[in-house]
């Protein structure tokens, strides 16, 4: 099971960022919400703040969690630790030229997501923000 520390990203206007993956990644091309692996020494937090250091050059200042899926795909099982970050500081820039998009959370839909991702999504066009 690969443990992925996941940023729901929400501005002052309530959109939400995402990122699309690079093409040389897993599930290149697609859209994701923020994040990465979690890394043996790391708590969920330490992760989540250096994976969106990382790829979009954002510092987080206050997230809490917010739900945990776990996901079995054709080759892998992971658990999404999904985390709502309302504060942060920076403009995000994807750091591994990845395009990187703040969208309404109803316009979540008309992007591509990993299998993995569908009920954040849901939740989110739902309006369901714990």
């Amino acid at each position: 099971m690969i443990h992925v520390a996941v940023a729901v990203i929400i501005n002052e206007d309530k959109k939400i960022l995402i990122a699309q993956r690079p093409p040389h990644k897993y599930a290149g091309g697609l859209w994701e919400f923020p994040g990465g692996k979690i890394e043996e020494h790391e708590t969920i937090m330490q992760a989540l703040r250096r994976e969106i250091h990382e790829e979009i050059n954002l510092e987080i200042l206050s997230a809490h969690p917010w739900l945990q899926i776990p996901h079995a795909y054709a080759d892998r099982k992971v658990l999404l630790d999904v985390w709502l970050v309302d504060q942060f500081l920076g403009e995000p820039k994807g750091m591994e030229g990845q395009a990187v998009r703040w969208v309404n959370p109803i316009e979540l839909e008309q992007f591509s997501f990993p299998a993995g991702n569908q009920e954040v999504i849901e939740k989110l066009v739902s309006g369901e923000l714990g």
